[in-house]
């Protein structure tokens, strides 16, 4: 016989916004029962942010290590086992796996494994591992999102792979195309260049990242092509054959690429149309998204969606976020988001991360800007540490001094971009970060150093020729 489980929240989906969720209802004081059909953590710990990071810090010291002689240190002879490189990155998801598992129970929290189905707005029916109704006064709906499969070349997880499969590679092929230049791309890429193989990046709009705008996709385009990595941008791809030693890319248009493997990496597709939400009252748009105010409020009371099933922002640390305010929420609080300083990080080669407008989008506002830009090369830290590549940006009120937004290229960019975001958060100023004594000598310098140029007070940079009139 079926149980049935009476619960204050339930919560569909064990992803970072899930499980962020579920712990602040627990911390409240509220009965919560955690749903997931697979693993917890979600895509972001078992097959995204995690693993590919784990891969990609192997790449940060083998690249490190080709370095030693620039710093007087002599390698005779550099080798790398990727089959270890992969087990490392298991072990990796393995361990904190098993710590969010112990974390959850520490607060109480009831986890069930299998698939939830809504019954109505507050039953669900759960099947899988375990089977169970759950009655639950309110609901957050935390599903994720998957990689996208384009039918015209599926992926076989064999030879055509995506984000997934990719990661499960043993041994790496000699050549691979790339479709699909954004982020997920250009890591990818990023990763398996520095071991060797020969990429080939296939976009089909203008640019290689070309949401973060054009400053960063030039600076990400030329780095990687510096690197090797071949780029074909303005193409898209027709279909992919299969032939004896691998396979040929064919291009729209003509053309064609031969290479040992391809990973598709062209967007993902949101998981809502397996819950069934008609039962609940609710209906996604075209897309699977569901529509919340700033609550995270969907538009039948008491029933809660965060992370990728809002199209949003499709980041973990978003999801996050959303789960705190959602979980607040159905607790009984006020809480509700701002989206305006959304740090975003690519963890390629050289590191990228932005928060808030870049410059075309504030120049398409017609907002007044200054424009700061301070190069790493004039960085006393990243000439010490041979890593001079990259720049700092900040976009500013040309009157007022409000940030509107900021980049980063280069060394510690995913760590450098948090004080810009606390800058924003809180609606500081240009002259408060100025104001702000920065540790010497350190990468965030760079901050006090582009907020100077754009000040038109720059210290470290020779100062703007003016023209006379």
């Amino acid at each position: 016989m079926t149980n049935k489980k009476k619960f204050d929240l339930a919560i569909i989906g064990a992803g970072p916004g899930g499980y962020v969720a579920a712990i602040k209802g627990a911390q409240m004081g509220k009965k919560v029962a955690l749903i997931e059909k697979q693993y917890l953590g979600g895509t972001c710990l078992n097959v995204g942010c995690i693993p590919s990071k784990s891969l990609l810090s192997n790449a940060n010291v083998f690249n490190k290590i080709k370095q030693a002689e620039d710093f007087g240190i002599h390698i005779d002879k550099v080798s790398f086992d990727y089959k270890k490189m992969k087990e490392r990155k298991d072990g990796v998801v393995e361990k904190i796996r098993g710590s969010l598992r112990g974390l959850l129970q520490s607060n109480g929290i009831t986890i069930l494994q299998g698939t939830a189905r809504f019954e109505s707005p507050k039953d669900l029916k759960v099947t899988g591992e375990d089977n169970a109704f759950v009655q639950a006064e309110k609901i957050i709906i935390a599903t994720g999102s998957e990689p996208i499969d384009i039918p015209a070349f599926s992926c076989d997880h064999d030879r055509i792979l995506n984000s997934t499969s990719a990661l499960e590679l043993t041994k790496l092929p000699e050549t691979m195309a790339i479709i699909g230049g954004g982020y997920i791309g250009c890591e990818f890429a990023s990763l398996f260049a520095e071991f060797g193989v020969k990429v080939t990046i296939i976009e089909a709009f203008p640019a290689i990242v070309q949401a973060q705008g054009k400053t960063i996709s030039d600076a990400l385009s030329s780095a990687f092509t510096k690197r090797g990595i071949a780029i074909k941008t303005n193409t898209a791809v027709e279909k992919i054959d299969k032939s004896a030693t691998g396979l040929v890319v064919h291009f729209k248009g003509g053309g064609t690429l031969a290479v040992d493997k391809a990973l598709v990496s062209v967007g993902r597709r949101l998981n809502s149309d397996r819950l069934g939400l008609e039962k609940a009252g609710l209906k996604p748009d075209t897309k699977g998204a569901i529509e919340v105010n700033e609550k995270m409020e969907t538009h039948v009371p008491g029933i809660y969606a965060i992370g990728d099933i809002t199209a949003i922002a499709m980041l973990a640390h978003v999801a996050s976020h959303q789960g705190m305010v959602a979980a607040a929420n159905a607790c009984g609080q006020r809480a509700h988001l701002h989206y305006h300083a959304i740090p975003a990080v690519i963890f390629t080669h050289p590191e990228i991360a932005m928060v808030g407008m870049t410059a075309e989008e504030a120049q398409e506002k017609r907002l007044p800007i200054n424009i700061g830009t301070f190069p790493f090369q004039a960085l006393g830290k990243s000439v010490a540490t041979n890593e001079t590549a990259g720049f700092a940006q900040v976009i500013s009120d040309k009157k007022t001094g409000e940030i509107y937004g900021a980049q980063v290229v280069g060394h510690e960019a995913s760590a450098v971009i948090a004080e810009m975001a606390l800058a924003m958060t809180n609606e500081l100023t240009l002259d408060c970060v100025i104001d702000t004594i920065h540790a010497h000598p350190t990468i965030p310098e760079a901050w006090l150093e582009a907020s100077l140029v754009a000040n038109e007070t720059p210290i470290h940079f020779p100062p703007r020729i003016k023209t006379r009139g």
